[in-house]
């Protein structure tokens, strides 16, 4: 099991990673869930994630704070609701889907602006 977390940390890891260069993907989530699956399987890897110069940065911030900076809140929302927009006027073919889409952007963007802003 250790060597499955270890796995699907890296995995996450990755992702988050990729998700600093591009907009779409969220980066903060997956270094959360990242430092999560090394903290119940690697001590050497968890230690790493939070001691890295840039990364580390990322997982402190959430949980010293609970808290997004205003542009990671501002891009996170604009990046939603603009592409969920496009499905539900370009991509759905039916109008319940147009209205799933809409109702998805709606909930995620609560999610995001219910924490608090991290001003520093």
């Amino acid at each position: 099991m250790k060597y499955i977390l270890v796995f699907l940390g890296t995995l996450s890891l990755a992702l988050g990673v990729v998700g600093i260069f591009l907009p779409v993907l969220p980066t903060t989530p997956f270094l959360l869930l990242a430092a999560t699956l090394y903290m119940r399987s690697s001590d050497r890897l968890y230690n790493w994630l939070l001691a890295h110069p840039y990364l580390g940065e990322y997982i402190r911030n959430f949980r010293e704070y609970k808290a997004i900076p205003m542009r990671v809140k501002i891009v996170s929302v604009s990046l939603v609701w603009i592409t969920l927009l496009f499905c539900a006027v370009y991509v759905a073919k039916e109008w319940w889907m147009s209205l799933l889409f809409i109702t998805i952007a709606i909930g995620v963007s609560i999610h995001i602006l219910h924490y608090k802003t991290l001003r520093k």
